[in-house]
């Protein structure tokens, strides 16, 4: 009977370890169909012109060489860009993060009357929306147009994050607690600051990850308000125009120096427009992990 026993264990064991294999196997293999790329466009920012022309660049540069990192560094008109998206999405995210909170709190409280169908209107417009030229149009009524403006303030708030933020605040947040508060005097703003805030940090620093990532990596905005004014142009549509013109000779505004193979100046652009998000990413991972986990939960 024991050695039945352990028999049973010893194969539960071994089906166990395959899952876990497989599992990690299917993990590795996610995880490099994500890094590879990205390896393969940095290799390829650091390598001769004439390597890659002859497309022997895969995952390691071959003869070094950061002629185009000088160029983008000598070339104002792309640090202008990069000051333009640093800060749009700074301003963007801040802005956003405190429309979000305002409404998310309130939603978030049994006492509120009609908050199910306050609700229900936000979440209409994750499936619903005006479009684009009625956007363009109301852009150019308000005198946005050509302005930083309309960076901002058109995708500062997201019902998708309101609704995260809503839902994990309702989970975390007990109605108990919020009652002792009052019970010793505490307002709305007292118990936001005092009491949700605090205990809402990892929610919150995933949600303003979210808001600063899709601001720094959105474009078709500034292609559509941002024509006359080139100088409000943010890094991510100077990339845009870089990619464009990969098929043909591109040349650096302010150098006048021409690069034999303009896939190596998009490479570098692509790295350089990209390194921000990921030095900023390590620092707020452990939160991250966790704010995804609690806005995961369901009421």
């Amino acid at each position: 009977m024991q050695i039945s026993n352990s028999r049973a264990v010893a194969k539960r064991r071994i089906k166990a370890d395959v899952w876990d294999v497989l599992i990690h196997a299917v993990l590795v293999i996610v995880s490099l169909v994500c890094l590879l790329p990205f390896v393969h466009v940095v290799a390829k920012s650091l390598s001769e012109d004439a390597y890659v022309i002859a497309q022997k660049v895969f995952l390691w540069p071959r003869g070094i060489n950061l002629e185009a990192y000088s160029k983008i560094f000598a070339d104002r008109s792309i640090l202008r860009s990069l000051y333009v998206s640093v800060l749009v999405t700074a301003v963007f995210t801040v802005i956003g993060m405190i429309v979000t909170i305002f409404a998310a709190y309130p939603l978030s409280r049994p006492q509120l009357k009609g908050r199910t169908f306050l609700t229900v209107i936000f979440m209409f417009t994750l499936y619903f929306s005006g479009g684009i030229i009625p956007d363009y149009l109301l852009i150019n009524n308000l005198g946005m147009l050509d302005t930083l403006w309309a960076l901002i303030l058109p995708l500062s708030f997201s019902a998708f994050n309101l609704l995260i933020l809503r839902s994990s605040i309702a989970s975390s947040i007990p109605v108990s607690l919020e009652e002792s508060a009052r019970i010793d005097g505490a307002g709305h703003f007292r118990i936001l600051f005092s009491i949700v805030l605090p205990l809402s940090k990892p929610i919150l620093a995933t949600l303003s990850l979210f808001y600063a990532v899709g601001r720094w990596n959105a474009y078709q905005d500034a292609l559509f308000y941002i024509k006359q004014n080139v100088e409000l142009r943010p890094l991510q549509l100077k990339l845009y125009y870089l990619v464009v013109q990969a098929s043909e000779s591109f040349q650096l505004e302010a150098t006048n120096v021409q690069l034999s193979n303009p896939e190596v100046l998009k490479a570098s652009v692509v790295v350089f427009a990209t390194l921000p998000i990921l030095c900023i990413y390590p620092f707020i991972q452990k939160y991250f992990v966790r704010g995804v986990m609690l806005g995961a939960v369901k009421e």
